[in-house]
């Protein structure tokens, strides 16, 4: 029997995000409608996708399909940079795609050169407005979600950033715990993490996949996880993780992998 998390973490408009979530990029068209089905189908109930990725209308679509009540699923979107003055008209577009009123959470997707302050203020205003819960970033430094904090009086909620065993850093997370922002990561399955003796040791022992310990490792650190598929097999096995606990000697192993690549 599949076994899904259901952990969540507290947002500062007092929603909570799933830590368990479906990344969708780089699905795209009728493959991109039948994962996010097949996710939904399993028990996933936190879907992640961006202006983008072009797969809005079929994450969308999927969604439909699951049957599911809209307040079920934690709906995540992003802007690109650059869209200060047509933040509005972008999520508009957003909201038809996915065939939703609002959005959960909506980010800010990357920076270019620095923290855009008149963006932000945009998607405070649609915070304001009731078209999104929460709103955060995406692969912005600590000192960047300061400067919007600062401008604005509103901290972004998530900052979404890569995240494995080699760029683990205690720091970094002590940072956004401090101001209460919730970190997801994402990638954290490439770059050779699954080939890792000390991860597959892990896996062997416990019994699971060596995906399946590092979606518990992150999961054990309170960061959100957003592993992908395309195949339904593996969409379940990676979210079969409810009842997988490491050792506080595994968790160390893992985090010993920081800098090492």
């Amino acid at each position: 029997m599949t076994s899904l998390p259901t952990t969540t973490a507290p947002l500062t408009s007092g929603a909570s995000i799933p830590l368990l979530g479906f990344g969708t990029w780089q699905i795209t068209g009728d493959t991109a409608r039948e994962a996010t089905a097949a996710a939904l189908s399993v028990g996933y109930r936190h879907l992640d996708t961006a202006t983008v990725y072009g797969n809005e209308g079929e994450v969308g679509a999927g969604l439909a399909d699951s049957g599911l009540a809209r307040e079920d699923v934690f709906l995540t979107s992003k802007v690109p940079p650059g869209e200060a003055g047509r933040a509005r008209e972008v999520l508009k577009t957003s909201l038809e795609l996915l065939g939703v009123d609002a959005l959960d959470l909506w980010l800010i997707h990357w920076t270019e050169g620095g923290a855009d302050r008149n963006l932000w203020a945009e998607l405070v205003q649609a915070q304001a407005d009731g078209l999104v819960r929460d709103v955060g970033v995406s692969n912005h430094s600590l000192e960047q979600v300061d400067e919007l904090a600062h401008a604005t009086g509103v901290r972004p909620s998530v900052n979404q950033v890569k995240w494995s065993p080699y760029l683990y850093d205690a720091a970094l997370l002590a940072g956004h715990r401090e101001r209460g922002v919730v970190v997801e990561g994402y990638s954290g399955l490439k770059g050779g993490t699954l080939d890792e003796p000390a991860v597959r040791a892990v896996a062997e022992r416990t019994g699971r996949t060596p995906a399946q310990v590092l979606i518990a490792w992150q999961l054990q650190h309170g960061v959100v996880v957003l592993p992908k598929s395309t195949r339904p097999e593996r969409i379940r096995e990676n979210g079969d993780v409810g009842d997988l606990v490491l050792s506080d000697d595994d968790m160390a192993a893992i985090d010993g992998l920081a800098g090492s690549r």
